[in-house]
């Protein structure tokens, strides 16, 4: 995973995208919608469907306790405290992972991408965490995150929505706003996690897919020796 750049002595002035509202169903929506398997490849656009704020007050779903404690490990990882342990605990050995950064196939890609995570962010914060969906057919949690980041290096706040890393370039805006889509196995394990950034899909255009497939790469050729246990 690329570095920001280096700032100049006099940096220039960050814009701020605003856009404090996630474009996002309702929970009764998103219940019946991934009851019918479908959820994934929905969308909404711009003044289409509902738009719920982040600190609504919208109920959130009730969790039996072995998918209150996958949720609870999604936390610890986003709040960079990774850990064999909870990879063993809750997640498959052969699952996926993607953000629009990452696209992880297997162990030794997705566990990588969080033990680097604290290698350029300082400190991660939960500004919003909500469960909005839990279904069993598919078996599936959904749920909505504000989290915000301060990059170790830079000594700043990412400020409104995005942080987008590629080889070739490095632009920092933001908070991130995230949509994640967590499928299960019978085993209550995790078997794909989405992370999607404003709700939306993730890149593919102009090469993006490959992008994130050597980023996953590369990050596990860095981070091999992390994941393995002792």
């Amino acid at each position: 995973m690329s570095y920001p750049p280096e700032r100049s002595p006099s940096p220039p002035t960050l814009t701020r995208i605003h856009s404090p509202i996630l474009n996002i169903p309702t929970p009764s929506l998103l219940r019946s919608v991934a009851e019918a398997a479908h959820y994934s490849s929905t969308r909404h656009g711009p003044g289409e469907g509902r738009r719920a704020s982040f600190g609504s007050s919208t109920a959130q779903c009730s969790l039996s306790p072995e998918r209150a404690r996958i949720v609870e490990d999604i936390k610890e990882l986003f709040s960079l405290r990774p850990s064999l342990e909870i990879f063993e605990r809750a997640w498959h050995p052969d699952a996926t992972f993607e953000d629009p950064l990452s696209k992880c196939s297997g162990f030794y890609e997705y566990a990588p991408q969080w033990f680097a995570l604290p290698k350029i962010v300082r400190m991660s914060e939960t500004l919003y965490f909500r469960v909005l969906a839990s279904t069993t057919e598919p078996p599936q949690i959904v749920c909505a995150q504000r989290q915000q980041y301060t990059l170790r290096y830079l000594g700043v706040k990412k400020v409104h929505t995005i942080l987008r890393v590629f080889p070739s370039m490095a632009i920092i805006e933001g908070i991130i706003d995230s949509l994640l889509i967590i499928d299960l196995d019978e085993d209550h394990k995790i078997i794909n996690l989405e992370d999607k950034w404003n709700g939306l899909d993730h890149p593919t255009h102009w090469g993006a897919e490959t992008l994130r497939r050597l980023n996953a790469k590369t990050v596990a050729w860095f981070f091999r020796a992390k994941t393995k246990s002792s």
